[in-house]
């Protein structure tokens, strides 16, 4: 009885590439239209970009105000990128797609663009 020899696959294993998770916490004072419109913002860019490899905390500032030292926040709304590392923090509704793409580095910065 003879030992078949191993066979060695010709087609190039598929290497995956690792979905990095996101922690968001979003930092809101109040039911504001401007936080709303953050809130309203984030989900719909996380929904389209980052398919279900997210978690948002929302943070309300007028019932816990004492959580803003921690972050160091000092306007509204602030969005805070816990994972993945390192920190980013964007302030503002979020309006602005291309730039909160930017800000939580799931988009290249434009070449000469600051």
């Amino acid at each position: 009885m003879s030992a078949k020899p191993a066979r060695q696959s010709r087609r190039p294993r598929k290497i995956q590439a690792t979905a990095q998770f996101y922690d968001l916490r979003l930092y809101v004072a109040g039911q504001t239209a401007r936080s709303l419109a953050a809130m309203a913002n984030l989900v719909k860019l996380c929904d389209e970009h980052l398919e279900g490899r997210y978690r948002i905390e929302v943070i309300d500032l007028l019932e816990h105000p004492q959580l803003a030292r921690g972050d160091q926040i000092v306007a509204l709304p602030t969005l805070v990128r816990k994972l993945p590392k390192p920190i980013r923090k964007l302030v503002g509704d979020l309006s602005n797609t291309e730039r909160a793409l930017v800000g939580l580095d799931l988009r290249p910065r434009a070449p000469g663009k600051t």
